[in-house]
């Protein structure tokens, strides 16, 4: 965990930064919702404004950005400072990367409001709140250096993972009984894969907590207690 440091510049900086992370998962949690919903809807016009609140998401990438690199040049931070920046500068890429995911969604879900429902959609929206789950609890295990929240961040991907074969095999059954669905399908087989990669971003963000608060990489291991000691 960091320490509360004596150079109250120093410290808001570091506090600024954490803010700032945290309004960007909040936006990007919300648009994982909105694109979903727009989706479920047929809402283009939620899709449009969904696509639109990813410029600030963008923003935010930027500023953050910007920030860590100032107090990484004027501050030459040591030790759990140093991950926690580290931390912040690989979080925001994930964070972009699942609002750009969202962002396709809203594009399918324009696209899809044009034509005749497929089928009902089942454990899409299930995906759409796990992954939801996922980033929100992220962040809450990044704020309080909460180890175990992580992990179940981690544990939940392989759920997602579950629901994106089901619906995979779900719509291509559809498409092989009827190829005027073909091109249909695919939109919404193309929506859950990127639901199952936004959770393999959260997966991601959750792994880089554990490295912070314990100093140790588990990517690729699942789990903190894999992790041999050197």
């Amino acid at each position: 965990m960091r320490k509360t440091h004596t150079d109250r510049e120093y410290e808001n900086q570091l506090a600024e930064l954490r803010d700032s992370l945290l309004l960007m998962a909040g936006r990007v949690e919300q648009m994982i919702g909105t694109s979903v919903k727009a989706l479920v809807e047929r809402d283009e016009e939620l899709a449009k404004k969904t696509i639109e609140a990813d410029q600030k998401v963008n923003r935010s990438e930027v500023e953050t950005d910007e920030l860590c690199l100032v107090i990484l040049a004027k501050r030459q931070p040591m030790a759990s400072d140093l991950r926690f920046i580290t931390l912040a500068l690989k979080m925001v890429t994930d964070l972009e990367r699942i609002g750009d995911l969202a962002v396709n969604i809203c594009e399918r879900a324009i696209d899809l409001a044009k034509v005749p429902p497929l089928a009902p959609w089942h454990d899409v929206p299930r995906m759409a709140d796990i992954a939801q789950s996922m980033v929100r609890d992220a962040i809450d295990a990044f704020v309080a250096g909460d180890v175990d929240k992580a992990q179940s961040v981690i544990d939940r991907d392989s759920e997602v993972d579950a629901l994106y074969t089901r619906v995979f095999m779900h719509i291509l059954a559809i498409m092989r009984s009827d190829s005027a669905t073909v091109e249909r399908g695919i939109h919404v087989q193309s929506v859950a894969k990127w639901l199952e990669r936004m959770a393999d971003h959260s997966t991601n963000l959750a792994e880089q907590v554990i490295f912070m608060v314990k100093g140790k990489d588990i990517r690729h291991m699942g789990k903190l207690d894999t992790v041999v000691e050197e």
